[in-house]
């Protein structure tokens, strides 16, 4: 008989009136039985939230730092473990999912070190003009207030630790409401910061429904929202509250420039193995993952048939298995949608070099050349292990054809010359341009956010710190300057 999981609510465990059921998205077997919290559970969480804000924000740093740092060292204590929930409830093959607990341990121990160094005060002269004289300013940063956290599936673990995190190192409360498909890895971090002496109402993991969602962006006791996931329910949630601040980081379609003088072989065979690799980790569902490659005409004949060998190196199968790269989608559902997409680019007259299979919920990771403007993977974010070529003529059509995507999160150029690298960074309109490597680079300190429908803010837990936060000055006057 399956334990039923509670979840977290105001820092203790408690459970519902219903369940629902997590199950493998690689063979279906059932992963874990979870408790759903009441209207009314949900209510003292917010409540308890709320009451406690101005009590946590005034807590010592050195309290909210240590409580992040044993978090940090808890889930390095057992990652194993964790990486095979994450695996058994996402499908993300296991070295991945191994991968995802390191970085989540990294985000912890950043966000205790910033708790330590964060808010010292910024002074700053007013006598600069005579009605100042005397008077000194004294900046620092308080708490917006409770932070409502919306995380997604593809990463169940760190996206949950990205908006927890910075949320505790500032002193914010937050109610953390992880994906329903994947939510057993965020009931593993409420066990963790349950061991930790937060004050009870600073954090609780609510695992409600998606419909249940819209009540929680309306109440105003949470004036803080930080979600991960698709364009269309990022904006419609920013489009409802206006009033709030909202931290939206959205969907990407990320292209890799292949320029005209990355072109050796080496060269070519380091970019080919880092767009397979990164154009079908974690199944293609990252929003950094490499769907688009464009490639200089000099270069382009030569670069193909590295991608799509690599590409078709690309171990799949069991996400458990230690050599699988490529596990499969989260659910039947979202490949037989990749399949759609596919299915009508090539109607459509695209040239398909390698894959175009599913078997369930699984996907084969594919390429495709000569891909119709007019077709939906050509606009869209496919979420999926697809990859599409596209041949161009100089660096200036390169950036050109980057640009031309209503999304703009990351870009990664392959080229060796600086001046082209600062040109890159210039042109891209973009969150971030990544040299000598694929958009799917992240470092979790770094800030990570995007323009156009990528999204607005910025992760990376200083400056989802930043985010979280609002500067209030103080003048001191009559002072002896």
């Amino acid at each position: 008989m399956t334990a039923t999981h509670a979840f977290w609510l105001a820092g203790r465990q408690a459970t519902g009136e219903t369940t629902f059921d997590v199950t493998s998205p690689w063979d279906g077997h059932l992963v874990g039985r979870v408790s759903v919290p009441t209207e009314a559970q949900v209510e003292e969480a917010v409540a308890a939230a709320h009451a406690v804000a101005d009590e946590f924000a005034a807590t010592p740093a050195h309290v909210r730092a240590a409580a992040l740092d044993h978090v940090s060292k808890r889930l390095a204590e057992r990652t194993e473990e964790i990486a095979r929930l994450i695996t058994a409830e996402n499908g993300k093959p296991l070295k991945w999912a191994r991968g995802e607990v390191g970085r989540a341990l990294s985000v912890f121990r950043f966000a205790a070190e910033e708790a330590r160094r964060f808010n010292g005060g910024e002074a700053q002269r007013l006598d600069t003009d005579a009605g100042g004289t005397g008077r000194l300013a004294l900046t620092r940063r308080f708490p917006k207030g409770v932070v409502l956290g919306i995380a997604p599936f593809n990463f169940p673990l760190n996206l949950c630790a990205h908006k927890v995190a910075p949320a505790l190192a500032v002193g914010a409360p937050i109610i953390l409401k992880p994906a329903p498909a994947t939510p057993l890895s965020a009931l593993i971090l409420g066990e963790l910061l349950a061991e930790t002496d937060l004050p009870a109402g600073s954090w609780s993991v609510l695992p409600v429904s998606n419909d249940r969602m819209p009540a929680l962006v309306q109440d105003e006791r949470l004036p803080v929202i930080s979600f991960t996931g698709s364009d269309k329910v990022g904006y419609a949630i920013q489009q409802s509250v206006p009033h709030k601040h909202c931290t939206l980081e959205l969907g990407g379609n990320a292209a890799a420039v292949v320029l005209a003088d990355w072109s050796s072989e080496e060269d070519l065979d380091w970019a080919a193995s880092r767009i397979a690799t990164f154009s079908n980790y974690q199944g293609g569902q990252s929003c950094i993952s490499v769907q688009r490659v464009i490639a200089d005409a000099a270069v382009y004949d030569r670069l193909v048939p590295k991608v799509v060998a690599a590409v078709e190196a690309q171990g799949t199968g069991d996400p458990a298995d230690e050599t699988t790269d490529v596990g499969p989608l989260v659910s039947e559902d979202a490949a037989k949608r990749v399949e759609a997409w596919v299915d009508e680019a090539v109607q459509a007259g695209a040239t398909l070099l390698a894959g175009g299979k599913r078997e369930g919920a699984s996907y084969a990771p594919t390429v495709l050349a000569d891909l119709p403007a007019d077709t939906t993977l050509a606009h869209e974010e496919v979420f999926g292990p697809v990859l599409t070529l596209h041949r161009v003529d100089g660096e200036a059509a390169a950036f050109a054809e980057v640009n031309n995507s209503k999304f703009g999160l990351q870009a990664g150029v392959f080229t060796h010359d600086v001046q082209t690298a600062f040109r890159a960074h210039r042109a891209l309109e973009v969150g971030g341009v990544i040299i000598g490597d694929v958009p799917s680079y992240r470092a979790d300190q770094m800030p990570y956010g995007g323009v156009k429908q990528s999204g607005v803010g910025r992760e990376g837990v200083a400056y989802a710190m930043d985010d979280y936060t609002y500067e209030r000055v103080l003048v001191l006057t009559g002072l002896a300057l």
